[in-house]
């Protein structure tokens, strides 16, 4: 009977599942144990990297002031000039009194919480591409159920965005600036407004036939950088004007592609981590003969600061243009038919675009477009990705400058 009464009785189930098992969508595996030494090795420090940027902006942006000053200095070495070492200073002071008020700000904050979860590959990627599929086929189900229809979406940002790149590809660039100029230089009326805008108008001169007007223009000071206000002005027109065009007649709203700054505040930590670590990498590869010889794009940045300072402020408007094309516009487009698997179609042309450039730096391309497009995602904004771009792009030409002619001595070129 005992026996009988025993076997009647319900076992009890001896193995749970894990607490971090997903709900749906399959199990996914567990990281590997590199992966795991890595993340217990450096995971406590950048969890409370991630803590001192949630808790104090102001502490972040003053440590970063004064660590590129200290790599500012190991890379000019005593070579740099008065204005080098003025600028170091400044950088110091502002660091300091930043770190200063974030440090009186942390005092009164709560202990620290974790953010491993935060940063761990499992949640950063894999979360946001379930989230991604998830949200995906929630859009395609409220579209069905308001009878919408076939989404041309889609369709319509490849297509343009198709266009786009085409356009960029064959009118952009500076070879076709000098083109286009030397088939203007033959109109009468162009001849005789470029001789007076070089200043080569006067009595007593002949008139300047189409290939002394050319000599003239290639001559003059400003020359290169207009042909990169020509490039740069083609990538705000291809990346960003066009495909708001385009949105607008479809009748979506610009500011949902990703421009929204409402929470991006939360997020920043993951900016300031993410440059800390690149600007090492791009100190390190500023001692190859092929980065110095590369960047920056624009040779006569060196010139003066007005070269400098114009020419990063063209470099990043057609970074904030691409973000907005590629993690944006595309990114939004894409998902509700893909889901997470618009980041990885969006990567093949944005790592083509880098084509013609070190081969290293393609390569990287195609990393840093999975992590940019899924920080965009992860955080509905471009902005993170933007600032990466123009931090290290920045950095980049600094360094290279450094490595060889120096920073700029002069405000204005002397004529």
């Amino acid at each position: 009977m005992a026996k009988a009464k025993n076997r009647a009785r319900p076992r009890k189930a001896k193995a749970r599942a894990p607490e971090d098992a997903p709900a749906a969508g399959g199990a996914v595996p567990p990281p590997g144990p590199v992966i795991q030494l890595v993340w217990r090795l450096f995971g406590p420090i950048l969890g409370g990297i991630g803590w001192i940027a949630d808790v104090s902006v102001h502490l972040t942006l003053g440590i970063l002031c004064v660590l590129s000053a200290g790599l500012l200095y190991v890379i000019a070495g005593d070579e740099a000039g008065s204005f080098v070492y003025q600028f170091m200073a400044v950088q110091v002071l502002v660091g300091g009194a930043l770190s200063w008020w974030g440090l009186s700000r942390i005092r009164h904050a709560d202990p620290p919480p974790s953010r491993l979860d935060e940063l761990k590959p499992k949640r950063f990627f894999l979360e946001t591409w379930k989230r991604m599929d998830e949200e995906a086929r929630e859009e395609r189900l409220a579209r069905k159920k308001a009878g919408l229809g076939w989404d041309y979406r889609p369709i319509l940002s490849l297509c343009v965005g198709a266009v786009c790149l085409s356009l960029m590809e064959y009118f952009g660039g500076s070879r076709s600036y000098e083109q286009i100029l030397t088939s203007l230089s033959a109109e009468p009326w162009f001849a005789a407004w470029g001789t007076d805008f070089l200043g080569l108008s006067g009595e007593g001169m002949p008139p300047l036939d189409p290939d002394g007007l050319m000599h003239a223009a290639r001559n003059w000071p400003f020359f290169r950088l207009t042909g990169f206000a020509w490039w740069s002005g083609w990538r705000v027109l291809g990346y960003f004007l066009i495909p708001a065009i385009a949105l607008r007649i479809s009748g979506q709203r610009i500011r949902d592609q990703g421009l929204e700054t409402k929470g991006w505040s939360q997020h920043a930590w993951i900016y300031g981590l993410a440059y800390g670590i690149v600007l090492v990498c791009v100190v390190i590869v500023s001692y190859t003969d092929e980065f110095s010889t590369y960047y920056p794009f624009y040779k006569l940045a060196t010139r003066s600061w007005f070269d400098f300072l114009t020419w990063e402020l063209l470099y990043a408007a057609q970074f904030l243009s691409l973000e907005f094309f590629f993690r944006g516009w595309w990114l939004k487009a894409l998902k509700p038919m893909m889901g997470s698997h618009a980041i990885f179609a969006m990567i093949v042309p944005y790592c083509m675009i880098h084509f013609g450039k070190p081969f290293p730096e393609t390569l990287a391309a195609i990393v840093a477009g999975i992590v940019l497009g899924t920080l965009a995602m992860k955080t509905r904004s471009i902005w993170s990705g933007f600032l990466i771009h123009v931090s290290v792009a920045v950095s980049m030409d600094m360094a290279a400058l450094l490595q060889t002619t120096g920073l700029p001595t002069l405000w204005f070129p002397d004529l």
